[in-house]
């Protein structure tokens, strides 16, 4: 088993102590774990103040990145994780994300929270991926 953490240089670089995607390799594939992304475009700017559908385009664009650095798309997702800071256009978040998500969608929890590590930020979402070979 090969444990890699990734960072792509697209998408804004991680503040703290955690990496944007673990990916652990194994005789048939892949399982990559990718951490809760919010609305920052790659300088680290939160993109679209107070608009939940505009922050959801960002947040699956980082992830769309991150998992294609990782040899993934989101065909390969299995889970995902929504927090949401407010349920105001809940329909258009469920809109963008409907673009990202194959027909058959993963698993999924979605939850309204008090806030974000970054205020501003009204929505983010990990997801795991399974990659084969």
């Amino acid at each position: 088993m090969l444990l890699t953490r990734v960072d792509p240089v697209d998408v804004a670089a991680p503040v703290g102590t955690y990496s944007h995607a673990v990916r652990i390799e194994t005789d048939e594939g892949a399982i990559v774990f990718v951490s809760g992304q919010i609305a920052q475009d790659a300088r680290g700017e939160l993109v679209g103040a107070g608009d939940l559908r505009a922050q959801t385009e960002q947040v699956f664009e980082n992830l769309s990145r991150i998992l294609a650095a990782n040899g993934a798309s989101f065909e390969h997702v299995v889970k995902i994780q929504t927090y949401f800071t407010t349920l105001d256009d809940l329909a258009g978040s469920r809109e963008v994300r409907a673009r990202y998500l194959p027909s058959e969608p993963p698993a999924s929890t979605a939850v309204q929270v008090v806030a974000l590590v970054v205020p501003e930020a009204l929505i983010e979402v990990d997801v795991v991926a399974a990659v084969p070979l």
